[in-house]
């Protein structure tokens, strides 16, 4: 397996090396797959406007720029010393608030397996007892040296693909460890945990964004979490900031969004797709959730793109 040249020998040393490796690997901006099925990796040279976006369970560890995510009231500003935290399927807002050409945001997103989560957690008592309560399904941390040396090797891999059906799964576990002894890791435990009430609650999450298009019954999501209705509106709400059926509306409405954007759907035939009776029951609830309606945003997104891609273009010329 092959070692990165830069001397690791402080975080700063290895937050720029893993900056490197990164830039190396995706040397394009955009968002990169990797041979390794769980690893993608984020290159991105422009500010961005702020949007809506889902954050399933995983790691992310930034090495550059600025980000901003918000969860109800709650905001996560991420920077080249963070690693964020999401280990239950959330929507929040995101915002890229730093990125050049020359100082571009660079990240990498490992997707958590959640079964090897659990045999690392089941190993508890071998932890260190560093905990505070955090209930949100996001929560944002320093990166360390054990962290940022795992990651290292997780990239190193990327060299010698035949290793890596055996070595990448080893070190995605002392990744899962690394976050473990963080002062963050109270969020990872609880999913995690067998029985907790997160992970029923996750469940519902899950149904959720399988079946966002069906009418909501909450007696009916209830029996799929196996909670009592008030216990899961409570610690649904303690997760995610929101109910169920505003969790609900956030995905019919970012879907309906994406699919005009990126699809060329109109505005009638987005709203029926992701579940609306009611045009204009869409229209108002679309210009409430992100300020103007739908003709007006997506004019005003594309208008943006096209701007941000052109800008990019004379900073390269």
């Amino acid at each position: 397996m092959t070692s990165t040249a830069t001397p690791r020998n402080s975080v700063s040393d290895l937050r720029q090396a893993l900056a490197q490796r990164i830039l190396k690997i995706a040397a394009t901006p955009g968002e990169h797959a990797t041979t390794i099925p769980e690893l993608w990796l984020y290159h991105r040279t422009t500010p961005t406007p702020c949007y809506r976006a889902s954050y399933e369970p995983g790691l992310g560890v930034f090495v550059g720029g600025r980000k901003r995510i918000i969860l109800g009231g709650t905001e996560y500003v991420c920077d080249g010393t963070s690693f964020l935290l999401s280990s239950i399927d959330v929507p929040a807002q995101s915002q890229i608030i730093e990125a050049t050409p020359k100082k571009p945001l660079v990240s990498l997103f490992l997707k958590l397996d959640m079964r090897a989560v659990r045999e690392v957690v089941s190993q508890e008592d071998q932890l260190p007892g560093n905990r505070s309560p955090h209930k949100q399904g996001l929560a944002a941390g320093e990166t360390t040296e054990g962290l940022l040396n795992s990651c290292l090797r997780l990239l190193d891999l990327l060299e010698t693909p035949e290793d890596i059906p055996f070595l990448s799964p080893l070190v995605q576990r002392e990744i899962v460890y690394r976050v473990l002894r963080t002062p963050q890791a109270d969020r990872l435990r609880a999913i995690a945990t067998s029985g907790d009430l997160s992970q029923r609650t996750a469940r519902a999450i899950a149904w959720l964004r399988a079946n966002y298009t069906k009418p909501l019954r909450m007696e009916e999501l209830a029996e799929t979490a196996r909670m009592g209705v008030s216990t899961l509106h409570h610690h649904f709400r303690a997760l995610t900031t929101m109910s169920p059926l505003q969790y609900q509306k956030q995905l019919r409405l970012q879907t309906a969004r994406q699919r005009m954007l990126m699809d060329g759907l109109d505005a009638t035939s987005a709203a029926y797709e992701v579940g609306y009776e009611s045009v204009s029951q869409f229209s108002r609830e679309y210009g409430r959730f992100f300020g103007q309606p739908p003709i007006r945003d997506i004019k005003a997104l594309r208008e943006g793109m096209h701007s941000g891609a052109q800008n990019l273009e004379e900073s390269r010329a």
